[in-house]
């Protein structure tokens, strides 16, 4: 393998990053700092969102509950749908993505480090944009009473909602600005990562070769770019019709509410798996690594990917089974419901033949990932559910859509992102975790999160609405509000303890050594941290597992046999 002049990327990089402090942070293009100012920025993002859950929760606690009025309450409502799919999940991944990918791939930086730095900027932007409405006053505008505050209509935005003749608040204008910048974050994120992963992988990393999570984000990147722009067409045109007096989605001058929904859905049901599929790719990589076995069928593993992303596309009506489409449209949705449990099952029984017969060891990260298998299974069976006709009728904009958004969001996303968190902390840091505390703090969420949300399913057959600020006494679903509020502040407890633990790991002496778990992919070739030239060495790949493939080999070469 061929040295390569350390001076050069040592002075590509110092070229680049002329100051230092908060400055040299401010202006850096090195994927690697922008990646941790992303996780910073989307972890604050999460705190302030589940700050916003804990109030919905405090007033849905008991019946008729005046803790928060009905206007405090869907603007709340409304923020925190908005925060935690917007400027946590999707973006949270972008950051992991952006540390991670081009060391799995061995190369020096993303492809277009300028843009990257843009699409980074634009998310704080998006977010004080959209927050600012909390600052707007209330006014009157022809005659019309315009509320103060932020957007009020759900993470969803559905029209007439949002519509110029039921809301004229400037908060609701700011709503659709900040996720115009974020939609444009997204699609320049997903530019840059389909560039970098195309056109810079290392010498001999076939698309045989490339690591699952990488192929995740290649899957990922590839729906942002497609879906998107549907999202900012619809957020346009109902912008549009708010603020010039065209008629795209008002029924009563012959547009189509309906259309909005048609146009909203055909990107949001993409965005779940924008937001879930990256979690696929790190418990691929984890599951392997803790069970000392290899992935269990990787072609057929990152052939689901791709189905999923495609069949991601085909089953979007599902979410509008109760406007009154035809039967021959809703039976179709319905059976391409199903059909996209399929991949989903191919990954399922993948990552458990992964661990059969596997040396398993249940670190943190470890622990994470069973904990997303269970929680994922979980939140699919609802969605499996939720694709019978008769059933949706029965259950649709009820708490059980709720229970299954969360399981998928929550008991997917989420803990695939603190099993992330946990597995490459010693790569970005130097450091380790503590390991007590990280088992407290996947316990207490694992327990927190069913009992928030296993509850949900039990209050949507006994048909409580989502999207209500309070609730009369007889209806019997107060206890049960009560448990799932308890539950909500378990799982705040938990985020309490990974960020008490955070603290004391970040003041602890950097004793990480370059690969801890014996991993298999690239990034755990470089030191802990990486250099800002990422490699001091070219990289080559023979295998699947090239950083285990050295390892073995010096390992035999260090007892004396031929390497």
């Amino acid at each position: 393998m061929a040295v390569m002049d350390a001076t050069l990327p040592r002075a590509r990089f110092a070229r680049v990053d002329k100051s230092n402090g908060i400055l040299g942070w401010l202006t850096t293009v090195d994927h690697k700092k922008i990646a941790i100012m992303y996780l910073f920025t989307t972890f604050f993002f999460f705190i302030v969102g589940g700050i916003m859950a804990l109030l919905i929760r405090i007033q849905l606690a008991e019946p008729q509950n005046t803790f928060l009025t009905p206007e405090q309450y869907n603007q709340i409502f409304t923020m925190h749908g908005t925060t935690m799919i917007f400027l946590w999940i999707i973006p949270v991944w972008a950051g992991l993505g952006n540390y991670m990918v081009p060391l799995m791939i061995g190369a020096r930086d993303m492809a277009f480090p300028r843009v990257n730095a843009l699409s980074f900027w634009l998310i704080p932007l998006g977010g004080i944009v959209m927050y600012s409405g909390f600052l707007v006053p209330a006014t009157t505008h022809a005659g019309l009473l315009c509320p103060g505050g932020p957007g009020d209509a759900g993470w969803t935005g559905y029209v007439p909602l949002t519509g110029a003749h039921y809301s004229c608040s400037m908060g609701q204008d700011l709503w659709i600005i900040g996720l115009h910048l974020l939609g444009i974050s997204s699609m320049l994120g997903g530019i840059n990562f389909l560039a970098t992963i195309h056109n810079m992988r290392a010498k001999g990393m076939t698309w045989g070769r490339l690591p699952l999570f990488v192929w995740a984000q290649e899957i990922t990147a590839a729906l942002v770019v497609l879906a998107s722009p549907f999202l900012a067409s619809g957020l346009a045109m109902n912008l549009l019709d708010r603020q010039i007096g065209t008629n795209f989605f008002d029924p009563v001058n012959g547009g189509s509410a309906l259309l909005y929904q048609f146009v909203f859905w055909f990107y949001s049901h993409p965005a779940v798996y924008i937001m879930v599929l990256p979690a696929f790719g790190i418990i691929s990589e984890i599951i392997p690594v803790f069970s000392r076995k290899p992935i269990f069928g990787y072609k057929a593993m990152a052939a689901s990917i791709a189905a999923i992303a495609v069949l991601g596309f085909i089953v979007f009506v599902h979410h509008m089974f109760v406007t009154g489409l035809p039967l021959v449209v809703q039976t179709f949705f319905a059976f391409t419901t199903f059909v996209i449990g399929v991949p989903t099952g191919v990954k399922i029984f993948s990552w458990l033949a992964t661990m059969w017969g596997g040396s398993i060891k249940y670190d943190t990260p470890m622990l994470f990932a069973c904990g997303f298998l269970l929680m994922f299974l979980i939140g699919g069976i609802d969605g499996v559910y939720l694709g019978s006709l008769a059933v949706d009728r029965l259950v649709h904009g009820t708490y059980w859509v709720v229970a299954h958004i969360h399981y998928v969001l929550f008991g997917g996303s989420v803990f695939g992102v603190f099993a992330a968190f946990y597995y490459w902390f010693p790569k970005v840091t130097g450091r380790f975790l503590n390991e007590k505390l990280g088992k407290l703090h996947f316990w207490l969420m694992f327990i927190g999160m069913n009992l928030t949300f296993l509850p949900m399913h039990a209050l949507g057959l006994l048909g409580m609405p989502r999207r209500i600020a309070t609730y009369l006494d007889n209806r019997g679903w107060g206890d049960i509000n009560s448990l799932i509020t308890f539950g909500a502040f378990v799982i705040a407890i938990s985020i309490t303890v990974f960020m008490i633990n955070f603290v004391i790991s970040m003041r602890a002496p950097k004793t990480a050594p370059d690969d801890p778990w014996e991993g298999n992919t690239l990034e755990w070739a470089t030191s802990s941290p990486p250099p800002a030239w990422n490699f001091d060495e070219e990289q080559e790949v023979l295998s699947l597992r090239p950083v285990r493939d050295k390892r073995m080999a010096r390992k035999k070469a260090s007892a004396g046999a031929p390497a």
